[in-house]
């Protein structure tokens, strides 16, 4: 290894630090964003998970029963509604009973 070859290494070596910085820099800021946001972002125990799962089933049972419960609730006013119009309407007129 002479003098020769060592003046090859200084160029290449110059070469690759560039070419490290240049692709390295980047890509170790993004692996940082990554990690940083990862742990603002913790994640969900298992038994946390299943205890949701469990409520939003839950809650949409509930939506279910709501539902029902406001259909039988217009059923009913719309029976109730129609038993008052019928009651409205006379049976006989009183003026055709007196002239008789």
């Amino acid at each position: 290894m002479g003098p020769e070859m060592i003046g090859l290494y200084v160029p290449v070596a110059g070469m690759a630090m560039i070419v490290a910085l240049v692709i390295g820099r980047p890509a170790v800021k993004a692996w940082a964003r990554k990690i940083e946001n990862e742990s603002k972002r913790p994640a969900l125990p298992a038994e946390v998970a299943t205890r949701l799962e469990r409520m939003e089933q839950s809650i949409d049972a509930i939506a279910v029963e709501v539902e029902r419960i406001s259909e039988g609730q217009r059923f009913t006013t719309r029976l109730l509604a129609d038993a008052q119009d019928t009651r409205a309407l006379p049976a006989s007129s009183p003026a055709k009973d007196s002239s008789a």
